[in-house]
């Protein structure tokens, strides 16, 4: 592949991270996700479980839900009148993986070893 086209690749690679680097992107999803990410519980967490946790209001945490389930990074079993929430394991995260494969490649292909020390 010569440069051009690596170039094509990773500007798809960034359109398709759009939803997950926004989601991502904002300090207090993060700390959602960590919660998320952090909990011995398999079959996910209530709202008022991860508003305990962050010290987030219910409709501040239920707003960042939203966000983060439309980017496909978690998701959400009802149960009754219960909803639960927790990381997808097949989540659009693997988006970055490709994203930063690629930049990683191009960089190697076309700044390796150009004098410019890492720092």
């Amino acid at each position: 592949m010569n440069k051009q086209e690596q170039l094509n690749t990773i500007k798809k690679d960034f359109i398709n991270c759009q939803k997950v680097l926004l989601a991502i992107g904002d300090e207090t999803r993060q700390s959602i996700l960590f919660v998320l990410m952090g909990t011995d519980c398999q079959t996910g967490l209530r709202v008022g479980e991860i508003t305990e946790q962050t010290h987030l209001s219910r409709p501040a945490v239920s707003h960042h839900l939203k966000v983060l389930r439309e980017a496909g990074i978690i998701l959400m079993r009802k149960e009754g009148t219960k909803n639960f929430y927790y990381i997808n394991v097949r989540t659009e995260l693997g988006l970055l993986r490709t994203l930063v494969l690629d930049i990683d490649q191009f960089m190697q292909n076309f700044y390796s070893n150009d004098g410019i020390s890492e720092g």
